[in-house]
């Protein structure tokens, strides 16, 4: 049957915490400065033989119409409106707010079941807050301790006292979609004389990054079709990567949002850089990466570092050139940025480049097409029998160079893994082959093979020495 839990609060009362507990896995980021968490993020979670979706969020806020804490705020309700059961999370080491009592109301007014859950409680003087949650009217506080995993025992049996036995201990529905799994990408070809069809099944991994206020967050709502990130005007409102499920055409996805990267320079604070290097896990873990350009102002340079980061590291990158509503001129704009694009990125010739309006939900499908097509083309197998046959001919048109005199024999290659595509040369001397000559193979591969877009890897060793054997027991 399975139930959502929602875990709600005041800023810095330790709810992504608690949320990382019950995860089992630092998900959420964590830190002394309140307001950290903005976006409502999901997970599947466990205390004991419970087991539930839990909802991180932001902390609740009295603010004013229209500004970010509003936005939030928003966003919260929208978590407890989802949710099975509340949470309710107060600080017992601070003793009950004034706020406390105000987001109490709201949570009683939506007529959800609640646990009041007393965080901190192994706080020196945190009984006098456990006596003042009662104040609240939301029932025995349960006191525990998120950061160490203090009172589970207890929370357990609170949650199986409100929602009943029946709902808390019943078994989860099976999810229709195919699993996504965490692993890290990357596939050893087992046969190399077979070219298998291309699975278009399977769950995709998809990261979406970009430089702050590049419109990454607003892309994903449209895409979904609904507003479950938190977007707006600011710059940096992504802190945590939000990972949201999702299918199109009954394909399952798994869309991350990152937040916005800047610049090494710039990143000073202690929760940006707790931020980028959670961005830089999900593009670690992600199949095809989509990179956020603002069109009015495209290629700067952290896109290119970004692009080249995300090559290095042998994903499927998808350009994105976002805010195409505000270009007056599209069709001058569009082949200037293409050839750009060309010129700026030649490791990866060919790449999809997109023009869309995450505002206005203009280009999605184009978006989606070149996704698809990128990750088929991450895909690719070729058989050793094809790939000989052309390096044969290639090689007879164009043989590598003579160093120090001598001729550079090449004897066959092979494709060792794809996700992204990897190939093995075999020949003699390959500490000597001239980095031209590598990028020629690649190219020729790319054309001949249809492989445009994505990072292509060359790996060159030595041939084996039959004699080699022998020569050293002569010795």
């Amino acid at each position: 049957m399975g139930f959502k839990v929602a875990i709600i609060g005041r800023p810095n009362v330790g709810k992504s915490t608690l949320f990382n507990r019950l995860a089992g896995r630092r998900l959420a980021l964590v830190d002394d400065t309140p307001g950290v968490t903005r976006d409502r993020r999901v997970h599947r979670a466990r205390l004991y033989d419970l087991h539930f979706d839990v909802i991180d969020t932001a902390g609740f806020e009295v603010a004013a119409a229209g500004t970010l804490q509003a936005r939030m705020r928003e966003q919260t309700e929208i978590a407890i409106r989802e949710a099975d059961l509340v949470f309710f999370m107060v600080d017992a080491k601070a003793g009950v707010t004034p706020d406390d009592s105000t987001f109490a109301e709201v949570v009683r007014k939506s007529g959800k079941p609640v646990v009041l859950v007393a965080n901190k409680s192994e706080a020196r003087g945190a009984q006098t807050g456990m006596l003042e949650a009662y104040e609240l009217g939301l029932g025995e506080p349960v006191g525990i301790s998120a950061e160490h995993g203090q009172g589970m025992p207890e929370l357990r049996d609170a949650v199986v006292e409100v929602l009943g036995e029946e709902q808390a201990l019943g078994e989860d529905d099976e999810d229709d979609l195919p699993a996504v799994s965490d692993t890290l990408v990357g596939e050893d070809i087992i046969d190399p004389d077979a070219e298998p069809a291309y699975d278009d099944t399977k769950p995709m991994r998809i990261a979406v990054i970009g430089r702050p206020n590049a419109g990454k967050s607003t892309l994903i709502n449209a895409l979904i079709g609904e507003e479950r990130l938190l977007t707006g005007p600011e710059a940096g409102i992504t802190r945590d990567s939000i990972s949201v499920e999702w299918e199109w055409r009954g394909r399952a996805m798994k869309l991350f949002d990152t937040a916005g990267m800047r610049r090494k320079a710039r990143v000073q604070e202690k929760l940006e850089k707790l931020s980028i290097a959670d961005g830089l896990r999900a593009i670690r873990f992600a199949e095809v990466v989509i990179v956020v350009l603002d069109a009015t102002i495209p290629f700067e340079k952290q896109d290119l570092q970004l692009a080249d980061l995300i090559i290095r590291e042998g994903r499927a990158p998808v350009i994105v050139f976002n805010k195409w509503d505000l270009i007056e001129h599209p069709q001058e704009t569009l082949a200037e940025l293409r050839e750009k694009t060309t010129r700026l990125l030649p490791q990866v010739r060919g790449i999809q480049a997109v023009p869309v309006s995450a505002e206005t939900g203009r280009g999605l499908d184009r978006l989606m097409d070149a996704v698809l097509k990128t990750h088929r083309i991450w895909n690719t197998r070729i058989s050793t029998a094809r790939l000989n046959r052309w390096l044969e001919q290639t090689v007879g048109n164009h043989p590598p160079p003579a160093v120090s005199g001598r001729r550079l024999k090449i004897k066959y290659m092979t494709q060792v893994k794809t996700r992204p595509p990897g190939f093995m040369l075999s020949c003699t001397r390959p500490d000597e082959v001239p980095a031209s000559y590598v990028r020629y193979l690649v190219n020729g591969l790319r054309e001949t093979f249809d492989i445009p877009g994505v990072p292509i890897r060359m790996s060159i060793h030595a041939s084996d020495n039959p004699y080699a054997s022998r020569a050293k027991k002569k010795r």
